[in-house]
């Protein structure tokens, strides 16, 4: 899910430069309730990167998607978040949509781990058909071309594909910031509705001796330059940092406080905002494929709530959403 990956010399992100106009891609009038109700959650609401607990990679295999545990984590989630940004729709993971419903979020961006899997896709557009108000956009892919299984043409296909099942749908995909900056990714960029970017601080060369409102300020002017780029509104799907290893600098204090800044910082609207990533630890993440080589024992401490769905400091200091019960 991460990128370790486009290291950036700082001093060329402490100014953001003013945005140019955005490239020509008119909303298209099919999508139009779609992104309006992923700005409305963007602008009044809060989204969260979701990855069922239940659903882990064991021994080479993965499991299936347990329906009590699902409930469990999203009831969990609700009081704080009202969008959920996920990773695939296999494995019962279609089924993210059936609860959301019933615990009335406002906002489900479906991930579908690869768009050429013709079942998974399947299921994730009979979530989408089932739930027509709250599945309001399909993510067909994570990092897939960063990880070099997909090309930019392979995204602007798959988009074509679904787009002409699926009108009604935002889609789009997802990458590291760097690669939307190259030139290969504007036909993708221009047959998105939306942008639904990667922007991690942490795995740059400075983030260890920089301050949290540097890595927050780093995320606002990446944000600030795609913008002469992006077709419709900038989600930024993952950005955050790990609360261990604490060697490596990584602490659940430290995790707070960079959101904290990035609040400060990064003030939510239709045009651009940030979800929280992720949900929860994955412990399993440790010994995930990873397009980087090597361990990567961060991988199972994203979460802003344990494994065990114990909230973290970072989930404390986010007060309930309006309207909502107060957290467990």
């Amino acid at each position: 899910m991460i990128e370790h990956r486009a290291l950036i010399p700082l001093v060329a992100w402490l100014v953001a430069a003013p945005a140019l106009a955005s490239p020509d891609c008119p909303r298209r009038a099919d999508a139009v309730h779609a992104l309006a109700t992923i700005e409305s959650v963007m602008a009044t609401g809060r989204f969260v990167a979701y990855h069922p607990t239940s659903l882990v990679l064991a021994d080479g295999a993965w499991t299936t998607v347990d329906p009590a545990s699902m409930r469990d984590d999203l009831r969990l989630l609700r009081s704080r978040f009202d969008g959920l940004i996920t990773y695939g729709a296999g494995r019962g993971a279609d089924r993210i949509a059936d609860v959301a419903a019933e615990l009335d979020y406002r906002a489900v961006i479906l991930g579908v781990w690869d768009p050429a899997d013709g079942d998974e896709l399947d299921r994730a557009l009979a979530a989408a058909a089932r739930h027509p108000n709250l599945v309001v956009a399909l993510a067909l892919g994570n990092e897939r071309v960063f990880a070099k299984t997909m090309t930019f043409a392979d995204v602007v296909a798959a988009i074509e594909r679904v787009r002409s099942r699926a009108p009604r749908l935002a889609l789009t995909s997802s990458e590291p910031f760097h690669l939307y900056l190259e030139p290969a990714a504007q036909p993708a960029i221009a047959a998105s509705d939306l942008m639904l970017v990667n922007v991690h601080p942490v795995f740059q060369p400075w983030f260890a001796t920089e301050s949290d409102a540097t890595a927050a300020q780093f995320v606002v002017n990446v944000v600030t330059d795609l913008a002469s780029h992006a077709c419709g509104p900038i989600l930024v799907k993952e950005t955050g940092v790990p609360t261990a290893p604490a060697e490596s600098g990584y602490t659940p204090q430290r995790q707070a406080s960079f959101y904290a800044a990035l609040r400060t910082r990064f003030a939510p609207s239709a045009a651009r905002a940030f979800a929280y990533f992720a949900a929860f630890d994955a412990p399993w993440r440790v010994d995930d494929a990873n397009p980087v080589p090597g361990r990567h024992p961060e991988e199972a401490h994203w979460g802003l709530y344990d494994a065990l769905r114990r909230p973290k400091p970072a989930a404390l200091e986010l007060p309930p959403l309006a309207g909502t019960a107060p957290p467990h």
